[in-house]
């Protein structure tokens, strides 16, 4: 009877523990949170839908940029570029959205940003002012090439260590509207690019160059969108709107060129303060997410 009893008791305690273990594990499945390994996930290496979509489509003007440029219709090309820059600026946030960001996804949008950022530029400026300049022409249009890939490459590599409200260089999509909103100002005049080709020559320069240095560009990404605002501040935005409406070549060309000498300004400030001027973080505190 003691014999029985005590293997009644121990079914009834292995009883319990499945119990509890089932009883854990469907804790853990209905809350992401209660599981120790899902907390600092590595990005997901998926592939998914509407982010890459997005991608595809900044991809898809690069390319119609560079053939537009080669049919000689350098104002649609210039337009194209502008095109991939807004969607360039959503891919990123749709996937934060909806938690759908991934490895593919940010190896797909570098790619995508050399096409429409680094080569179309470089190729479109090259057929609508540098040809006739021969050698300097084109190792113009090389340099603004290489410059967006190493600006891209060190973007990726040193995303980790840089301070998230400055970009590290002229960001890529910036540079490209700097040398695409030029020449859709002068063809927008009806001037020919031949007759700027020192000056279109040092705008691809300039840009190229800008890229891969230390200057650090305001990034916007501090900026909580979730907040409450001011009135003016919607009053501002709907200025801005009218403002490019009213003529999108000069409004356009204008703020670009003021946002790709901000860095400069910003840069100087700092030295004369005193202050670092390097946006790499080298001490051992966290670097803001």
């Amino acid at each position: 009877m003691a014999l029985f009893n005590h293997r009644k008791n121990k079914a009834k305690s292995a009883q319990a523990k499945s119990f509890r273990s089932h009883k854990f594990v469907l804790k853990r499945s209905l809350d992401p949170d209660s599981d120790p390994s899902a907390q600092g996930a590595p990005r997901s290496r998926g592939i998914y839908l509407l982010p890459n979509a997005f991608t595809t489509a900044a991809l898809f003007c690069g390319f119609y940029a560079i053939v537009m440029a080669m049919n000689g219709q350098f104002s649609n090309a210039a337009v194209a570029i502008f095109a991939a820059m807004v969607l360039d600026a959503t891919d990123g946030r749709v996937a934060r959205l909806t938690n759908t960001q991934s490895e593919f996804g940010a190896q797909y949008d570098s790619l995508s940003d050399m096409v429409s950022f680094g080569a179309a530029p470089a190729l479109i400026v090259y057929e609508w002012s540098l040809r006739g300049m021969g050698k300097l022409g084109w190792l113009a249009a090389f340099v603004y090439c290489a410059g967006a890939a190493l600006r891209l490459a060190r973007f990726n590599t040193n995303i980790a260590v840089v301070d998230k409200r400055f970009f590290q260089g002229l960001p890529s999509p910036a540079a490209a509207a700097l040398v695409a909103g030029f020449i859709w100002l002068v063809d927008d005049l009806r001037i020919a690019g031949a007759d700027f080709n020192w000056l279109s020559w040092s705008i691809t320069v300039y840009a190229g160059l800008t890229m891969v240095t230390n200057v650090p560009f305001y990034s916007f990404k501090d900026v909580n969108f979730k907040k409450s605002v001011p009135f003016i501040a919607i009053f501002l935005i709907v200025l801005i709107f009218v403002a490019v409406s009213s003529d999108p070549p000069k409004v356009l060309f204008g703020l670009f060129v003021i946002y790709g000498l901000s860095g400069y300004g910003v840069f100087f400030w700092q030295w004369f303060k005193g202050r670092p001027v390097s946006i790499v973080q080298t001490s051992d505190e966290p670097v803001d997410k």
